[in-house]
């Protein structure tokens, strides 16, 4: 039987990268999927692929910074199909500032998207999963939350503020909801091949030499789907509050 057979799971930041790669991985698995993203165009384009491979995929304009767009979002989930079991927190922005380039604009705006968007949607999908009596939590995290230098930081200011509040969310969550059978797991990407790293991914793989010591020296998405998927899946049925990196060795 598929892993995920008929469970019902929202993913964000779903039009492509990490998000893309997690949806088809679950849909393969036998999930109902929710997709969402700003960039709605792309994800009805890929939604349409997903769905053409058999997959039972529906896509929702999702900015995850704004509470009313995730309360509409939970809302169309539940009239579609009835529940939610499983959220995947990963939509994301990255600007490359150090803290002395960072204008509080961007701060700010990486902040809402990468950290307030993680917490708006377990506070509005938690309840739902407390009527179900179960629920996996999945957030999507980085290796920049574990440390401020080398592949995955980006000398990213703001993100990696970010990623360390979500990483601090998500055992808060682990730690209150366990008793009613609601986990809570982080996952710590390296280098990843993903379009969020824009002209980098043509030479992420000399670019990462040095920092990566497993070759060839990043990731794909596929290799984060599939932590998703044990998460998501009863096979981690007794783990909450875990943390898996997968970063080639970058935090050795």
């Amino acid at each position: 039987m598929a892993r995920l057979q008929d469970k019902v799971a929202i993913v964000t930041g779903a039009a492509g990268g990490i998000g893309l790669g997690t949806a088809k991985l679950f849909a393969e698995e036998g999930a109902k999927v929710v997709v969402g993203d700003v960039q709605f165009d792309l994800l009805t384009e890929e939604a349409a692929k997903i769905k053409e491979e058999g997959g039972d995929i529906t896509s929702l304009y999702l900015d995850t910074a704004s509470e009313d767009s995730w309360k509409e979002a939970v809302q169309k989930t539940l009239e579609t199909y009835g529940r939610i079991d499983i959220l995947v927190n990963n939509a994301g922005i990255h600007i490359p500032n150090k803290i002395l380039e960072t204008s509080l604009d961007e701060w700010h705006q990486v902040m809402n998207i990468n950290g307030t968007g993680y917490f708006l949607g377990m506070r509005e999908v938690i309840p739902e999963m407390q009527k179900n009596g179960h629920g996996s939590i999945i957030n999507i995290a980085s290796i920049s939350a574990l440390t401020g230098t080398g592949a995955a930081s980006g000398n990213g200011t703001a993100y990696s503020a970010a990623k360390g509040a979500v990483r601090s969310l998500t055992k808060h969550v682990a730690a209150h909801f366990a008793e009613e059978h609601i986990r809570a797991n982080s996952i710590f990407p390296g280098p990843i091949k993903t379009p969020i790293m824009g002209e980098r991914q043509k030479t992420i793989k000399e670019d990462n030499k040095n920092d990566v010591p497993l070759p060839p020296h990043h990731g794909e998405a596929s290799d984060i789907a599939y932590a998703a998927l044990y998460y998501a899946s009863e096979e981690s049925r007794f783990v909450t509050g875990d943390e898996t990196v997968i970063d080639g060795g970058s935090v050795l």
